[in-house]
């Protein structure tokens, strides 16, 4: 143990939130834990064998984040070059995307992330032609913002053997399926590692500069490699900075995962793919679109893949958004606990990742069976309401009943928040906005209970029940926040009410209210350590 580590930090003069002493104003950190949470009168007691006392003018103590949804390298890759999020048009796409592979902007394979045809006046994304026009001939990947489609230049379909042969395949629009994957391979398998290295370093200083001391890797041969995890794991190992706990979502991959150091074989193991894509799998076809999208993986192989990781005692998880796949995925999870008994599966907590087009009977089915949702809030902040994507896709009644936050923490499911980035911002504060203030009235949760998923949820997805709380004994990882009004936000006003009573002993948090600014973060210490200071 290093002297770093053992140093004595005492933070004092602000709020600190904590279930142990709601009106603690005092934190005490000896070495990588929590010793002791407080008044300020009390804290004098502790000042003489502090290494550091910080003075904190007001500021808020909250335990750090944890992003439960990541892809690190994408996600870097979109920070540091071409992110066409919230691109206005096709033209101006079309624009961006010249300027970026002019000469001497970017060399190798381009890779850039982000268009949204839905909310183009053009309604489509650009054809070949006119890609490959503005890319000058370079060999450019260009996902959609679901990451499970994307156009590519001639030069970069080259690259990519027998692409044509593929599901999906398309010659002059977006490459979804099979095809959509195999050109992702053949493009992530041109970045230097110099290249992976730094877009991995930007996404753990971007989380680490917004107070995210904890990520979920979700790899696999689908969506990265081997290579790009195990170097992710080594990055992240290696420095002060946010953890990376990593899922290898690979069907049987469970010497794979376990051989590179990941926590689970799962996170996205595709049972199928996205509504702007047009390939999460439904019951009922797509309102605009004349399927019901795409099915990868089938009751059976979800059931052989839950078992064998049972059997091996490590966490499995799926991928699964439409009603289709998610009746797959409960159906294979029930037989495999048929098989091993219900309390060994319910055990390792078992992971479906996004899990948005929930009813009442598989929200139920979530219970029976100990699974966690791994949910993303800013999806429907993103595409929904009346005017938004998932209306387009699904209709409005069908629309209305996606993301049933408020339906799945009253049935105990638990709830880890991510933000599936580059997909979504790492933005954990707007996460925690966009649950308590879910477009559909019906499915808001309490800001308290948003805040506690994308917290301690992170930890209880990974079996660490007592991480990610500002308690005596627990980890010390943690954020500090700007000072400002302390509120409790509840979508039952009568809850609100008493909450902010003083006899409640409820904590406050910053007043999320759209339109009003975020909290800004101060500092972020990950088990003791700095890893990010204004």
């Amino acid at each position: 143990m290093t002297e770093r580590t053992l140093r004595t930090v005492l933070l004092r003069g602000g709020s600190v939130y904590s279930p142990a002493d709601p009106f603690a104003s005092a934190m005490l950190v000896e070495g990588e834990h929590v010793a002791w949470v407080g008044s300020d009168g009390a804290a004098e007691a502790y000042a003489d064998i502090a290494d550091e006392i910080v003075e904190l003018d007001g500021a808020l103590v909250t335990p750090a984040f944890v992003d439960a949804h990541v892809h690190a390298t994408s996600t870097g890759l979109a920070l540091t070059g071409l992110d066409l999020t919230g691109c206005p048009s096709l033209p101006e796409a079309l624009r961006r995307i010249a300027a970026f592979a002019a000469p001497g902007a970017a060399g190798g394979v381009l890779i850039g992330h982000g268009w949204d045809e839905s909310g183009w006046p053009e309604g489509r994304p650009p054809t070949l032609a006119e890609l490959d026009a503005a890319a000058g001939g370079a060999a450019l990947y260009l996902s959609r913002t679901d990451v499970h489609s994307a156009v590519a230049s001639t030069a970069l379909r080259a690259l990519t053997p027998g692409l044509d042969t593929l599901p999906g395949h398309s010659a002059d629009g977006a490459l979804t399926r099979d095809a959509h994957h195999a050109v992702r391979r053949a493009a992530l398998a041109h970045l230097t590692d110099a290249q992976r290295r730094a877009a991995q370093q930007a996404t753990l200083a971007r989380a680490a500069s917004l107070g995210i001391g904890s990520l979920h890797e979700c790899g696999g041969p689908d969506i990265s490699s081997e290579q790009d995890l195990a170097a992710l794991l080594a990055l992240a190992a290696g420095q002060d900075g946010p953890e990376v706990f990593g899922y290898w979502g690979e069907l049987g991959g469970v010497e794979t995962a376990r051989r590179l150091g990941a926590v689970g074989a799962g996170g996205d193991l595709f049972v199928d793919g996205a509504l702007g894509s047009h390939t999460a799998c439904l019951h009922t076809r797509y309102e605009d679109a004349p399927h019901t999208g795409t099915a990868y993986l089938s009751a059976d192989q979800i059931a052989d893949h839950v078992t064998a990781c049972t059997e091996a005692g490590l966490q499995a998880g799926f991928h699964a958004i439409g009603d289709a796949a998610l009746t797959a995925v409960v159906e294979g999870v029930r037989t495999a606990a048929d098989r091993l008994g219900p309390a060994r599966v319910k055990a390792l907590r078992h992971r479906v990742e996004h899990a948005e087009a929930l009813d009442d009977k598989a929200v139920a089915a979530f219970v029976e069976l100990g699974l966690v949702a791994s949910v993303q809030p800013a999806f429907d902040a993103t595409w929904g309401g009346p005017d938004g994507m998932y209306v387009q896709r699904l209709g409005a009644e069908r629309a209305a009943a996606l993301n049933p936050f408020a339906a799945l923490l009253r049935a105990g499911v638990p709830l880890a928040f991510g933000s599936d980035a580059p997909v979504t911002a790492l933005d954990p504060w707007g996460t925690v906005r966009a649950a308590a203030f879910h477009r559909t009235p019906a499915h808001r949760i309490s800001a308290r209970a948003a805040f506690t998923a994308h917290t301690r949820g992170g930890w209880r997805a990974l079996g660490r029940d007592q991480d990610g709380v500002l308690v005596p004994g627990a980890v010390a990882s943690y954020a500090v926040w700007a000072g400002g009004d302390l509120v409790v936000q509840a979508p039952d006003s009568r809850v609100a009410d008493w909450s902010t009573d003083p006899r409640s002993g409820t904590p406050g948090l910053p007043d999320l209210t759209p339109g009003r600014p975020l909290p800004v973060c101060l500092r972020t210490v990950v088990r003791g350590r700095t890893a990010y200071q204004v």
